[in-house]
């Protein structure tokens, strides 16, 4: 039983998320947005909406491990996994807009949430700051998509728009009730499935349902890597774990009863880790303004190592001191290394052009 709820939660959560980016973004196009503003918000929300769905549920359930795990999982799957699978698929371009903003606000934000959770939790206050951040931004992409892109909606464009309208809005309403409805048996088979394997609820949160809640950004980004629309492949990764943070977090601290709390093992590694995907992401998309096939199978690479670790934490295996210091003291320093050089010999090149 508790396999077919965790199952089925699962299915109607990348359902209910698909029938929302679809519903939201064809309204949004009709509007006249440009596709990275609709990969940076509609999408990239829509996607996330799992996300908000499970954490909100688990918070207000008193599971925090969950809930702050889902986020702080998701941001980095998003990150390691999904641009590391799409990378792999195809090169994929980066928009200056997300090099000169976004992705500076995005390592700026993961700052932030581990300065708000030093204190041992995200209370209402926080959430109520990160929400009025989420507000502010959604204002000044909006402002910017307004100055770079007229309104070139036609007479007859308005006028399909109005037929579809019902259509699109019945689609936006129905995966939200399936979204709703998919969390609440999501996060019962997976707290579930916590008990039985013995691990706590943060590493599961971290692990099986950050993937799980994120496998519409999956299956968004390599749909939109395919088809050649690359920006919103990134823009929805990016927008997403901006979105995770300022609505999903901010949220779930602003409504949660007694707001969240932040384990110790959170604040020490997990977060650190966030920010250091985060910060990965500004030389990887500075260089040429694309992620290569080979920067996306070194991400891929260490999303399965930071899998890895936390499995073998979990199990509290002999291996874990060995493959701890591996990686940082080797591998880390040397990807460091190289992303360094990779960006000022980029940043030369520019000069020189």
């Amino acid at each position: 039983m508790t396999i077919a709820a965790f199952v089925a939660g699962l299915v109607l959560l990348i359902v209910g998320a698909e029938a929302l980016v679809r519903g939201a973004s064809r309204l949004a196009a009709r509007m006249g947005i440009s596709p990275l503003i609709i990969g940076l918000t509609v999408v990239a929300f829509g996607t996330s909406s799992p996300e908000l769905a499970v954490s909100l549920k688990a918070a207000i359930d008193d599971q925090a491990g969950i809930a702050m795990g889902n986020v702080v999982g998701s941001n980095i799957f998003n990150v390691l996994f999904i641009l590391g699978i799409s990378a792999l698929i195809v090169p994929l371009v980066v928009a200056q807009q997300l090099v000169r903003l976004d992705i500076p606000l995005m390592i700026g934000l993961s700052v932030v949430v581990l300065l708000m959770a030093l204190d041992g939790g995200i209370g209402r206050l926080d959430g109520l700051l990160l929400v009025a951040g989420l507000l502010g931004y959604l204002a000044l992409l909006f402002i910017q998509n307004q100055r770079s892109t007229a309104d070139s909606t036609s007479g007859t464009e308005a006028a399909r728009s109005q037929r579809h309208w019902g259509i699109h809005l019945g689609l936006v309403a129905g995966g939200l009730v399936l979204l709703v409805l998919g969390s609440r048996w999501f996060v019962e088979g997976a707290v579930a499935f916590a008990a039985y394997l013995g691990v706590s609820e943060q590493v599961i949160g971290l692990t099986i349902i950050a993937a799980g809640t994120s496998l519409p950004e999956v299956v968004t980004s390599i749909i939109a890597a395919l088809r050649g629309e690359r920006d919103i492949a990134v823009g929805n990764v990016v927008g997403s774990n901006v979105f995770n943070i300022l609505g999903v977090l901010g949220l779930t601290g602003l409504l949660a009863p007694s707001g969240i709390a932040v384990s110790p093992a959170m604040v020490g590694f997990d977060i650190p880790v966030m920010i250091a995907v985060a910060l990965a992401c500004l030389p990887i998309c500075f260089t040429r303004g694309t992620i290569s096939r080979g920067e996306g199978g070194v991400l891929l690479g260490y999303y399965l190592a930071y899998t890895l670790y936390l499995i073998l934490a979990a199990a509290r295996h002999d291996a874990l001191p060995g493959f701890g210091a591996t990686m940082l003291y080797f591998v880390l320093p040397i990807t460091a290394l190289t992303l360094v050089v990779l960006a000022v010999q980029e940043k030369r090149r520019a000069g020189r052009a």
